[in-house]
């Protein structure tokens, strides 16, 4: 389902979500809790597309799964339910890139973007569906669009195949808070990683990125220098895969600009920003199309632990 969608009909048990948000002008809107839809991209095929049941709102227009948030639900777990319930999307089979919101005061859509992490076909669950199609992205725009996802289309297509980077200058970043980490500066760089494998797994304020977006799921480089080598780098069991470690042989600012001069060297490269305040440092990684920001940004954000 999409924005201000009809009502489908239903055959058991109703969540208190699954009902209508009414805004003060007496606007209604699908989805007491609000709404959420899923994006999927497929490197090989292109996107997940939903083409309408004629009974729903602009019906016979293309646009995603999704559909009423539950009570207590988070926006992406419920775009994962109901792409689940409606086109049999399996959760195991995906990563999250992003989340975009759209908010109207008195209700939310939130269109959560996820890439595949292997191959699947979908298989029209319930009545929300005529066909469910994988569709290349330069082909999107050629389709008969729900009108709120061709409005939305121009800005997700320009994000949806690009994973951005965060590279952490470790050291400053440890450095921008007096609490010891000189006397210890393995363990200080170890309780670093710890917070932002927590922090990471559950997105990142896509601000922080540069991205007009709510919530980013980057590509996080450590590059530790010095006694923090020690530290290492975290179980990979444990921890998340989009977080890599880099020990430097030497000086920890030279391997950052490597890093960032390989990220930018590539046609369609990836944004990438860089966590350090130091000042010849975010010259350098600007001279190279990186944006920079300072480690207190970042601090205040792993402080703040995973965002709801």
């Amino acid at each position: 389902m999409t924005i201000g969608e009809t009502r489908p009909p239903f055959s058991g048990p109703r969540d208190p979500g699954d009902a209508w948000a009414v805004g003060p002008d007496g606007t209604r809107m699908w989805g007491r809790f609000g709404s959420a839809g899923l994006l999927v991209v497929d490197p090989s095929r292109g996107v997940l597309m939903q083409h309408r049941a004629l009974w729903s709102h602009f019906g016979g227009t293309w646009g995603i799964p999704g559909g009423a948030r539950h009570e207590g639900e988070a926006a992406i777990d419920a775009a994962l339910r109901e792409s689940h319930e409606e086109a049999g999307v399996p959760a195991d089979a995906l990563e999250p890139l992003f989340t975009q919101v759209l908010d109207l005061g008195f209700w939310t859509y939130t269109t959560a973007v996820a890439w595949t992490t292997r191959a699947f076909e979908p298989a029209i669950a319930d009545a929300e569906s005529l066909a469910l199609s994988w569709i290349p992205v330069e082909g999107v725009q050629d389709l008969p669009l729900h009108p709120r996802f061709a409005e939305a289309w121009p800005e997700l297509k320009a994000m949806i195949c690009r994973r951005p980077v965060l590279i952490v200058d470790a050291a400053n970043v440890v450095g921008a808070r007096p609490d010891g980490w000189w006397r210890d500066r393995p363990g200080a760089a170890a309780r670093l990683l710890a917070e932002l494998e927590q922090t990471v797994s559950a997105g990142l304020p896509a601000g922080l990125l540069g991205l007009d977006a709510h919530t980013a799921w980057p590509d996080v480089v450590v590059v530790l220098e010095g006694e923090a080598t020690a530290a290492g780098p975290p179980d990979r069991a444990a921890g998340t895969p989009r977080l890599d470690v880099v020990q430097a042989a030497g000086s920890g600012d030279d391997e950052i600009v490597a890093r960032v001069r390989a990220l930018r060297a590539d046609d369609g490269a990836a944004p990438v920003t860089v966590a350090t305040s130091d000042r010849g440092l975010r010259g350098r990684v600007a001279e190279l199309g990186a944006r920079s920001i300072g480690a207190g940004a970042l601090r205040e954000v792993l402080d703040r632990g995973s965002l709801s």
